[in-house]
């Protein structure tokens, strides 16, 4: 199936294709075996646009949407998942600034993200709660001008490298759940080693502890107990990033496929003319494109629901990320079934994709959640 691209969204797609093949595809298996991702490489995305596409120009955006967004971050999924989270969490942590944060907040942490100098992120997850904010123990005290954040966040993206983060933590006085906009590089702010993974160890992910860390009462984001809407909104922006290059891991499998048919060959002809080959080449087919249809519908829409409609934009995210996340993994998974043993062995990318997808359903919340949100959503529309 065709999509007719604007030609802005043509650029944006052949730049991120270019930065993944040239750029990134060299670098894949030194940044899984050494677990780190050089800082070097977000400072070349930056200055090819990809880090700040959605964003507005005064910002230093490029005002390309978040339909622009999804379609480099697809391409860059297709050659590397742990670069591609790095990213989403930075337009995550970013687009919750822009959408949330006042002028000065935005003045502060926006452009130097757009040229990549440092990574935002965003941290809600803690040891005792995944997807329950009601269990949320880090406090943010008030103290005269300032206030005074204690606790520990758990499996944070991004959260090494210097820069702005948005944080949610229970307002001490109030009890309610509030947003503030933290410096990484303050003191009272330390992280772990990265947790091991099973895959995308590149993209790491670490607890990170506030010890009487200090900010200013206008590090607030809104006001006392918007934390809550803070994450039932913002949080979206991360589920289309986690769906883009789900995407991007999904395309790959099937072209790594296509490619192993026609090649390998049993009774002196390619597999590819046996029908169990076919049958399996053209569900992957079909499940590739209804994903894909569901994500660029749902990007689309987020242009103007994540600003006007935050409901819907949080029911829809949540419906593309369950949708397409177990899709990549159904379609890996067939492309391990055509594989054989041979997609086991390291020497083939099918191992590596395999272990990826894997992770991709449970990635900014599990799939029953997921499920959960949109009901919700229904339902309410309904009454």
């Amino acid at each position: 199936m065709k999509f007719n691209l604007t030609k802005e969204q043509t650029l944006i797609q052949r730049t991120a294709r270019e930065f993944a093949e040239k750029t990134v595809a060299p670098l894949v298996d030194n940044i899984e075996a050494e677990h780190h991702i050089p800082m070097e490489l977000f400072t070349k995305a930056a200055e090819l646009g990809l880090l700040s596409i959605p964003f507005a120009e005064e910002y230093g955006g490029a005002e390309g949407g978040y339909d622009g967004y999804v379609l480099a971050l697809e391409q860059i999924g297709k050659v590397s998942s742990s670069v591609s989270m790095a990213i989403m969490a930075h337009v995550l942590g970013m687009s919750i600034i822009d959408t949330f944060g006042t002028n000065e907040q935005k003045q502060m942490a926006l452009p130097p993200g757009c040229r990549g100098e440092h990574l935002t992120s965003f941290a809600f997850t803690e040891p005792v709660t995944g997807s329950d904010p009601k269990q949320i123990t880090s406090t943010g005290k008030r103290e005269g001008d300032y206030y005074v954040l204690n606790g520990t966040k758990r499996f944070i993206t991004n959260a090494a490298y210097p820069g702005f983060m948005g944080v949610v933590v229970r307002e001490v006085d109030s009890g309610q759940l509030t947003t503030f906009m933290i410096d990484k590089r303050l003191e009272g702010y330390t992280t772990s080693e990265p947790w091991e993974k099973i895959a995308m160890n590149g993209g790491q992910l670490l607890d990170l502890y506030f010890k009487d860390y200090k900010i200013p009462v206008e590090n607030m984001m809104g006001k006392v107990g918007d934390g809550f809407h803070h994450l039932e909104a913002g949080v979206g922006y991360g589920k289309l990033g986690i769906s883009a290059f789900c995407l991007g891991l999904a395309e790959a499998a099937y072209e790594a496929s296509l490619e192993y048919v026609t090649q390998k060959t049993h009774r002196d002809k390619p597999i590819v003319k046996f029908q169990a080959i076919q049958l399996m080449i053209a569900e992957m087919y079909q499940k590739l494109e209804a994903a894909r249809l569901i994500l660029y519908k749902a990007a689309t829409d987020a242009n103007v629901n994540s600003k006007t409609n935050q409901a819907h934009f949080a029911r829809d995210c949540a419906m593309t990320k369950d949708f397409v996340s177990n899709t990549a993994r159904e379609i890996v998974g067939l492309c391990m079934d055509i594989h054989g043993s041979y997609g086991l062995m390291k020497d083939y990318k099918v191992e590596r994709m395999y272990r990826e997808s894997i992770m991709m359903p449970q990635i900014e919340g599990v799939r029953h959640i997921q499920k959960i949100i949109v009901a919700n959503s229904i339902l309410a529309d309904y009454k």
